[in-house]
């Protein structure tokens, strides 16, 4: 099973685009990091720049519409993410608990439809 693990920092929504982890929380996320990859769950992971460099695109009667971020409406945003594949959601929910967070950020947990789903 597939499972894809949101990090959703706090007031990431108004950071600026040059905002950057501190170097011990790089250190930190690196070292889990390796601890996934050993033990062969991990499948993809990434940081996202914050929701000031983005953009949301959407279609009201199939008409495309560009909003540039920041996104005033935004309450959550995800800052990054990993896509872990074991063999079910509490595995999943452990590797999420054994995560290096801080107090302002959170994890969700959500398993990736398959073709035969």
């Amino acid at each position: 099973m597939r499972f894809m693990m949101l990090v959703i920092p706090r007031g990431y929504e108004k950071a600026a685009p040059d905002a950057v982890p501190s170097a011990d929380a790089v250190a930190k996320m690196m070292e889990y990091n390796k601890s996934l990859q050993k033990a062969g769950v991990l499948l993809a992971l990434d940081g996202l720049f914050p929701p000031s460099t983005g953009a949301r695109i959407s279609y009201l009667n199939g008409k495309p519409t560009v909003t540039d971020g920041p996104f005033a409406e935004a309450k959550e945003v995800i800052g990054g993410y990993w896509i872990i594949q074991v063999r079910s959601r509490e595995e999943a929910i452990e590797w999420a608990k054994r995560a290096p967070m801080s107090d302002n950020e959170l994890i969700e947990v959500r398993q990736i439809h398959e073709m035969g789903d």
